[in-house]
C-alpha cells in the first residue's frame, strides 16, 4: 500500500498558470484521497502524464483540463484560478 497524498507545501505564484494549474489538482486529488495513478485512471491518461502536470513540466490541453476537472468533480476554470493567499 501506498503512502497516503499529501497536499501541495507552497502557493504558486500568481502569474505562473501552469503552477496554479498543478497546485489544484494536487489539491483536488489529495482531497479524493487518490494516487496520481488513481487519477490517471479516471481520466484515461498515463500515471507520468498526470505526474508532469501536478510538477508543472508540461503544457496541458484544453481537452486535458477537461478530462482532469471531471474526474475531479470541479469546473475546468476552477483548476486555472488562483488559491487564495494567506
Amino acid at each position: 500500500m501506498s503512502a497516503k497524498p499529501k497536499p501541495p507545501t507552497a502557493l504558486p505564484s500568481q502569474g505562473d498558470l501552469r503552477g496554479v494549474l498543478a497546485y489544484n489538482v494536487r489539491l483536488l486529488r489529495v482531497q479524493k484521497e487518490w494516487s496520481q495513478e488513481d487519477l490517471a485512471m479516471e481520466c484515461d491518461l498515463d500515471r507520468t502524464y498526470v505526474s508532469a502536470v501536478e510538477r508543472s513540466r508540461w503544457n496541458i490541453s484544453l481537452s486535458n483540463i477537461e478530462r482532469l476537472a471531471l474526474a475531479l468533480d470541479t469546473e475546468p476554470w476552477r483548476l486555472l484560478h488562483p488559491p487564495p493567499t494567506p
